[in-house]
């Protein structure tokens, strides 16, 4: 073998060893959520039933939709704080219609294009305007949440046989004698994995899923290849916004009822999954796949604490500190990939 073919055979394996240290990140979290789950089954017996696990899902479905829909602007090392107002101006103006006698599919329509339209809003601020990620998204942020307040400040109800309903209906695959042994899932489930493989297959088998992992790498390098990178930048924020009036779809389907005040919050939940998941907060590298996984790490939190007595308040600190433990993890890949 000569020098010539000796090299890139190392270059390859180099490369090969440092993708390996990157999913260091999302294999922790897929070990936290076994852990998790173990831990829960043998204190309190129920973690591992059908019907602990079908809750789980139908319950934060909305939350795995909005993983994928945040990720995509972290893998460019950017960010969207627009998503939880989104999902309250469109819960607000979505059950208001639905109120008003208007069919469940235009209401749902109406919603998704209330969505999409923030997001154009938020890609022209930062493609034609310059403006950082941050900010753009902040002041969408504010102008969702400001509109929605406008419109109602009420807790909102969808009235009787609405449509909507339809997404919320179990579907029983195991039926045992007892319901916490069946296995069942509804409608918003189906959505959120439908959702996820989008993500996947726009992010992995596209030209504009290319352009977004590049940009996260160099923008100014995926300019010069020639890479459409204000078309996925549109793409993305525009994405991103449309999932996540499709997440309070599901949502409020599920719940049946809404308020301006909804989506709080949802936006960090939306991050600290993502990281949670494994991919980079400075953008580059990550999966779908793991912002699902870090999704449901989110939320199985919330039982567990509440299950050892633990203060609500105290979930938000288990929450920044597992953040914390991943980005200094990440930070330890990255910088012990760089040196081999």
């Amino acid at each position: 073998m000569t020098n010539a073919t000796a090299t890139p055979a190392k270059k390859a394996v180099k490369k090969t060893r440092r993708i390996d240290a990157q999913m260091i990140p999302t294999i922790a979290a897929v070990v936290i959520f076994i852990l998790m789950m173990i831990m829960g089954q043998a204190l309190f017996g129920t973690y591992l039933r059908l019907g602990f696990i079908s809750t789980l899902f139908i319950d934060h479905a909305y939350l795995i939709i909005l993983a994928v829909a945040m990720t995509l602007p972290i893998l460019t090392g950017g960010i969207d704080l627009s998503v939880g107002a989104i999902v309250a101006i469109t819960a607000v103006i979505g059950i208001k219609m639905a109120n008003a006698g208007v069919p469940a599919f235009v209401v749902m329509i109406v919603m998704l294009l209330i969505g999409a339209v923030f997001g154009v809003l938020a890609a022209t601020l930062i493609e034609e305007f310059n403006m950082q990620p941050f900010i753009a998204t902040l002041s969408t942020m504010f102008l969702a949440r400001g509109i929605a307040s406008i419109i109602s400040t009420d807790s909102l109800t969808f009235p009787d046989n609405n449509n909507f309903d339809v997404l919320s209906k179990s579907i029983t695959i195991i039926d045992q004698p007892k319901l916490s042994h069946d296995l069942y899932f509804n409608l918003g489930v189906v959505i959120a994995l439908v959702v996820l493989v989008f993500g996947y297959i726009l992010l992995h088998h596209t030209r504009i899923g290319r352009t977004i992992y590049a940009i996260g790498g160099s923008r100014s390098s995926a300019e010069l290849m020639g890479l459409p990178v204000k078309r996925a930048q549109f793409t993305i924020y525009i994405t991103s916004a449309t999932l996540a009036a499709l997440a309070s779809i599901v949502y409020i389907a599920n719940l049946g009822s809404a308020k301006n005040t909804v989506g709080v919050g949802w936006e960090l939940d939306a991050v600290a999954s993502v990281v949670i998941g494994g991919t980079i907060i400075t953008g580059g590298f990550g999966y779908v796949l793991g912002s699902a996984l870090g999704a449901l790490v989110r939320s199985i939190i919330d039982p567990l604490t509440s299950d050892f007595g633990v203060p609500a308040e105290w979930t938000t600190i288990v929450v920044g500190l597992m953040i914390l433990a991943f980005v200094v993890l990440q930070r330890v890949v990255t910088a012990v990939g760089s040196k081999k």
